[in-house]
């Protein structure tokens, strides 16, 4: 069954009006909450200065995962205290900060199925030179504290992380074509 076929058969069991009195051939914002998973993904300030933020998207692209918000931004640090909260009392963290707002760098939410867990396998290894061939961090990244990408650990986490890089409206709900061709029927 097609998606639209989908779309009209949860419509009749919601007793919704039928999808194709609706513009358009898919059924908008009707993906299943698995598929929803939404993390955060920060490109930093190196990986903006060496220009691998199309890099860095292609790979998520290429996963299958959907972009559901990017901007580009110089953070402050009222924003980094927030996000970097727990790191506040470590000796590393002025470098951090100094680091982080060292130049722009990109802020961007990936939505899709298991997209923290995923990411986080994707994105590799804090530590760079621990980090796996085939990682974003393995393949891009020489030193620890120029690692490329920020990711979200857990769902929880980038619920909050998400809060403080986006307003709720900043997220786009958007239906993407390919999904019947990245998770099947």
């Amino acid at each position: 069954m097609g998606s639209l076929g989908r779309c009209l058969a949860r419509s009749l069991l919601r007793g919704q009006p039928s999808p194709s009195r609706t513009p358009g051939p898919r059924c908008y914002g009707s993906a299943p909450p698995e598929l929803q998973e939404k993390t955060l993904v920060l490109v930093k300030p190196d990986a903006v200065q060496r220009r691998l933020v199309g890099t860095v998207i292609q790979r998520f692209e290429r996963r299958g995962f959907k972009l559901v918000a990017m901007k580009l931004l110089q953070a402050d640090r009222g924003l980094l205290d927030k996000h970097y909260q727990q790191l506040q009392q470590k000796p590393f963290y002025p470098a951090l900060l100094a680091y982080m707002t060292s130049g722009p760098l990109v802020a961007m939410v990936w939505e899709g199925y298991n997209v923290v867990r995923s990411t986080r396998a994707m994105v590799g290894d804090t530590d760079s030179a621990m980090a796996a061939a085939g990682t974003i961090r393995g393949d891009l990244s020489m030193h620890v504290s120029r690692n490329v990408v920020h990711a979200s650990d857990s769902v929880e986490t980038a619920q909050r992380e998400i809060s403080f890089w986006f307003q709720r409206d900043e997220l786009v709900a958007w239906e993407s074509g390919d999904r019947d061709y990245t998770y099947g029927p």
